[in-house]
């Protein structure tokens, strides 16, 4: 078990910290900025800012200089709380249009219309507001902060790059600079996280991802739809494939749902309500009915369910789906496969009774165990719960959410399960286990999710007759095993670096015949691999051996198998791994047994 950490808790203050000391580096720089927001993210902070002229990589020197001037001056961090009206009139004295407008939000709404990782620089309530004094900089900010600058180690600090960011995410909104710092307890880790970065950069998907022809994206389709290549469907079928054998063995049935449904279903839902602005609107030439183009399978899977009569001896009953989804991200928030307009999930909803949760759960996070063990990833679960500030963003009543949310806590107490709680990142109908799996550079991804929803269920009327003939409603749980297999491809690229292990290879064995003359019989030897189904390719060029061998190396391909006079002439093959170097001579059929072995146990 896990919970959020004191040490984590102070680290991110400081983080914060540093992002006040930031903004009032520039303001010193830079008079008469307009401020934007400036959060805590993973490894660091940033802040958004409109200059009076631009600033540059150049300038990021100059600016830590004077962040460090602040921390050796051990400025305090002094709170305010302040009605909401005397807070719009502070900043407007200020000529802080980008606070004012926040604040102006927050007193007609009661909220911003700002992301979730982006509220840390807002007050609590629409009638009053905290601010913080830094030196001479005022800012809108909840806190928590450090008590005073020199609590900040200069050493662990420092400003990383600059990117433009439209002001609240969009496009229609002015441009503002982005300026990155990251922040660490101490130097070692700072210099860790730095290395981390290159190796990253390496690792980046895009990159790979071209280098390996895996996806392409069109400027003619459109952004955040990516097109596959036969060498990336290899790879993204085969993460598809293994999450179907797992949903088989735990009693799901594949079902197929269509893309497009009435704005009816997601009234019903809900979805229409809380998720309209995501969703992507289609029209009829013959009909003024509204449609729209799905972004989640849950509803649709209310209406098979609903299609018969059923009993308590029936449940649980259990669906997946593996058909596209659609939202509308923003274009400026689409990045290669991990952030998608168009992608799939695999996808699943069980209908049971409620004596039948804590079974559910544990068959699909067992599923989820095998599935990290498999790809060689880490692993914990983020308790995801509802905000209780802002009980409005949620379907349900007090007394349901209360009762699955303690269902799902005693879940993962009792089979010791590590975990954070994490308020205000429940789904609109239910709690739910995030899967938070870390990577090869120890990076966090959230991969797969279980929800639990006592809500949608009753929205669209489903029942069960129970032992007695009465008329139950049944339970509904959410769950994706990895997530959508077009984002994992794209973590998995990153996390094996694009050297994906024998069964995920999109080609896994280079055949490479020394000259043109043995070229039949590397036709031959493919011929066997073929009927075996393992992936091949034969490498015909006029070149020499040692660059066929630095292509296929370059290509990340697991097997290389050379073949000379004297190989076809003993009736075997030479085979090399990209992994273990020389394996020397052997059958081919050997090496095909070998392959298999390793595909179907998923090894190498």
């Amino acid at each position: 078990m896990k919970k959020q950490s004191h040490d984590h808790d102070l680290l991110s203050s400081a983080r914060h910290s540093a992002a006040h000391i930031l903004a009032a580096a520039i303001e010193h720089w830079y008079p008469d900025t307009q401020f934007g927001i400036g959060p805590v993210i993973e490894n660091g902070f940033y802040y958004d800012v409109a200059t009076p002229t631009p600033i540059t990589e150049h300038d990021l020197e100059k600016l830590e200089r004077y962040m460090h001037e602040i921390i050796r001056g051990k400025v305090a961090f002094e709170k305010e709380v302040l009605d909401i009206d005397d807070a719009i009139a502070l900043f407007e004295k200020k000529n802080q249009s980008f606070k004012v407008e926040l604040l102006s939000d927050l007193k007609k709404k009661g909220t911003t219309s700002l992301k979730e990782d982006e509220m840390t620089d807002l007050g609590d309530s629409v009638k009053e507001v905290s601010v913080y004094k830094t030196g001479e900089f005022v800012d809108l900010c909840r806190g928590p902060h450090v008590a005073n600058s020199g609590e900040i180690n200069p050493e662990g600090l420092k400003l990383m790059r600059i990117a433009g960011a439209y002001w609240r995410g969009d496009e229609k909104n002015q441009m503002l600079t982005r300026i990155y710092g990251a922040y660490f307890n101490t130097k070692d880790e700072l210099e860790q996280h730095q290395k981390n970065l290159e190796e990253a950069a390496a690792r980046d998907h895009r990159k790979l991802g071209r280098e390996l022809d895996l996806f392409v994206f069109s400027d003619l389709v459109g952004p955040g739809m990516p097109l596959y290549t036969p060498k990336g469907f290899a790879v993204r079928n085969q993460i598809a494939q293994y999450s179907r054998e797992l949903r088989t063995a735990i009693g799901y049935q594949e079902v197929f749902t269509p893309n497009m449904n009435k704005a009816e279903l997601f009234k019903i839902s809900g979805h229409y309500d809380k998720y309209h602005e995501d969703m992507f609107m289609v029209t009829s030439h013959y009909s003024k009915e509204e449609f729209f183009l799905k972004p989640m399978n849950c509803p649709q899977h209310t209406q098979i369910y609903a299609a018969h009569t059923r009993s308590y001896r029936d449940l649980p009953i259990r669906y997946c789906d593996f058909a596209t989804l659609y939202r509308d991200e923003r274009p400026g928030e689409l990045s290669g496969l991990t952030r998608l307009r168009s992608f799939a999930q695999d996808d699943g909803h069980a209908f049971c009774r409620e004596d039948q949760i804590e079974a559910e759960f544990d068959a699909l996070l067992d599923a989820i165990k095998k599935a990290m063990a498999t790809y060689g990833m880490d692993y914990y679960i983020r308790l995801s719960l509802r905000d209780l500030q802002n009980k409005e963003k949620y379907l349900g009543s007090d007394e349901v959410w209360d009762k699955s949310e303690s269902i799902l806590e005693g879940i993962v107490e009792k089979r010791k399960i590590e975990y954070v709680r994490a308020e205000g990142e429940a789904a609109i109908y239910g709690p739910k286990m995030d899967l938070i799996a870390r990577d090869a550079l120890n990076r966090e991804w959230q991969i797969s999710t279980i929800q639990l929803d006592f809500n949608q269920p009753e929205r669209f009327k489903l029942e069960y007759i129970d032992e007695t003939g009465e008329a139950k409603t049944p339970v509904m749980i959410h769950a994706a095993l990895v997530g959508s297999p077009d984002r994992f491809l794209g973590v998995l690229i990153e996390h094996y670096a694009g050297n994906f292990p024998v069964w995920l290879a999109p080609v896994q064995v280079k055949l490479l015949p020394i000259n043109d003359e043995l070229i039949v019989f590397a036709k031959e030897v493919g011929d066997r691999m073929h009927l075996a189904g393992i992936r091949f390719e034969i490498d015909d060029r006029t070149e020499s051996l040692g660059k066929k061998i630095r292509t296929a190396e370059v290509e990340k391909v697991p097997y290389m198998v050379v073949l000379g006079a004297k190989e076809r002439e003993a009736g075997v093959i030479a085979v090399r791994s990209k992994k273990d170097g020389d394996l020397g001579q052997m059958k081919a059929e050997e090496f095909v047994e070998k392959i298999l072995d390793e595909i179907k146990n998923r090894k190498g």
